[in-house]
């Protein structure tokens, strides 16, 4: 038993990778358990509009933070800045009454400022794109992007270490295919499987679920694309240093954990502490959730959109360029391994009298 206790010891010692994560992975649930998972909302910013913006402004109660201030805009302008995302809570001062709008996509912070408005009890109440404040409306389209991840980062990096543990990696090195034509090839079918995961979510959200839809199919298919190129290099990036696909799922699921627990797809980014938040905005499902809340349940525009648009951007050509020059590294030995040995069968046969 003793010798098997020391075997155990030194295997899980040369095994650096599954003892990090033994490690790791404890203490990066506590830290973000303990920073980030919160649902309360500390910090609510909010726009107040009308004739008596002014007035108004100054009797707003905590948690409310008056970012603007513009006694020339009305109603609809105010419903314009929730569309746009600019701010989840408009004040409308008008002369007649004050009415307060809710973003309801903003589901906690939506919450949070109603329970702060109805124990202030003057304002008139009223919530949009998400009127009843359903958990499923806010909720599939961030799931729709966590499919995607799953498929994108999981199942891609497992295709490609599936072949490099059959052997067919060393047949495809000395082909002639550029490792470019390798790399898209090798995503082309996973893209195109995300794809139609994406459509079936979507479709069983609106028509199971009541999710609406009022944004442009055609905007969100661009985000969803722009997300894809992120998460499929991504997982050809974990399959390049994996050798088997134990290492490659250890290596998936430590880039899926932070994303699904720090992007705003279960808990506002809103209520995580400044040294936790910024981790969020480094990963790609959280533009991508802006992306697909702000299409399906605000209607938004790919104007307003530029922003996630922009960051998914140049997240994917920072992963992709990464996993190709990395893919390409990768199979340069397995070509040149194959090549000389071949030309030593050849040498050998060329040798016999």
């Amino acid at each position: 038993m003793w010798a098997m206790i020391v075997k155990e010891f030194r295997q899980m010692r040369r095994d650096r990778r599954t003892l990090a994560m033994m490690i790791v992975m404890p203490v990066l649930l506590l830290i973000v358990f303990g920073y980030a998972a919160s649902f309360d909302v500390t910090s609510i910013p909010v726009r107040v509009v009308g004739v008596h913006a002014a007035e108004v402004a100054g009797r707003l109660p905590a948690p409310f933070e008056v970012t603007a201030i513009a006694s020339a805009e009305d109603r609809s302008d105010a419903t314009r800045a929730l569309r746009d995302g600019v701010v989840p809570v408009v004040v409308v001062a008008d002369a007649d009454a004050v009415t307060v709008l809710l973003d309801g996509s903003e589901l906690f912070t939506a919450n949070a400022a109603r329970a702060a408005l109805a124990r202030a009890g003057a304002p008139q109440v009223e919530v949009l794109f998400n009127p009843d404040l359903r958990t499923s409306a806010v909720m599939v389209p961030g799931l729709a992007g966590m499919i995607l991840l799953f498929v994108g980062t999981v199942i891609t990096s497992l295709g490609v270490v599936r072949e490099r543990q059959t052997g067919t990696l060393e047949q495809l090195a000395v082909m002639p295919l550029r490792p470019r034509d390798v790399f898209l090839g090798k995503i082309a079918p996973y893209f195109l499987v995300a794809a139609l995961d994406l459509t079936v979510v979507v479709a069983a959200g609106t028509l199971l679920f009541g999710v609406p839809f009022h944004g442009s199919l055609l905007v969100l298919a661009l985000g969803a694309v722009l997300f894809l190129f992120v998460t499929l290099g991504t997982g050809v990036l974990i399959s390049s240093v994996s050798q088997n696909q134990g290492q490659a799922i250890q290596l998936a699921m430590m880039t899926l954990l932070p994303q699904v627990l720090l992007s705003g797809l279960i808990f506002p980014l809103r209520s995580m502490p400044l040294g936790v938040r910024w981790i969020g905005y480094l990963l790609p499902l959280t533009y991508f959730t802006q992306i697909s809340r702000g299409v399906m349940l605000r209607g938004a525009p790919l104007t307003t959109l530029w922003q996630p648009f922009l960051y998914l951007t140049l997240l994917g050509v920072a992963v992709v360029t990464f996993a190709m020059l990395r893919f390409r590294a990768f199979l340069a030995p397995q070509g040149a391994r194959r090549a000389r040995r071949r030309g030593v069968l050849a040498l050998a046969a060329g040798s016999k009298p």
